[in-house]
């Protein structure tokens, strides 16, 4: 083990990924239980139908779930084949072009989201108070601004 895990922080850290891994398992497994796609489709789909106008770029997409780009693009394909996705080619830049859900992938997304919500409360919300809620929240947010800005003050 290197040294930053030996500490209580990387002690920590192990443990994050840990509950992490577990929990996206376990809640894939419901899922798939339940005769519905992977959650990684859930995840494209919401961030779609949470956008303005229910349509991304590729860029924006990746940046808002936890898909790698490369990934992002082979999911996407695989939602268009399923008439949940439709690309759209940008007006203003030939090149660029955007994922919009559609009303089948909106109809889908509210289809996974019971058992999606039921898992996040029996695996994570069951074992936290509204006190560690808030404590968690404030510290992941802090870390993140801290990755995404690096250069910013806190």
């Amino acid at each position: 083990m290197g040294k930053s895990l030996e500490t209580s922080k990387g002690s920590v850290w192990a443990q994050f990924l840990t509950v992490h891994a577990f929990l996206v398992e376990e809640i894939e497994v419901r899922l798939a239980d339940a005769g519905l796609p992977p959650l990684a489709w859930y995840d494209v789909l919401w961030a779609l139908e949470r956008a303005g106008d229910r349509r991304l770029r590729m860029r924006e997409l990746a940046d808002m779930t936890v898909i790698s780009r490369s990934n992002l693009t082979r999911l996407v394909d695989r939602l268009e084949a399923a008439g949940l996705v439709e690309r759209e080619r940008a007006k203003e830049d030939r090149r660029g072009a955007f994922a919009v859900v559609t009303a089948e992938g909106r109809a889908l997304r509210k289809k996974m989201w019971p058992v999606y919500a039921a898992a996040i409360k029996e695996l994570f919300e069951d074992h936290i108070t509204e006190r560690d809620a808030t404590q968690m929240g404030d510290i992941l947010r802090r870390i993140l601004y801290a990755a995404r800005y690096p250069d910013a003050e806190e």
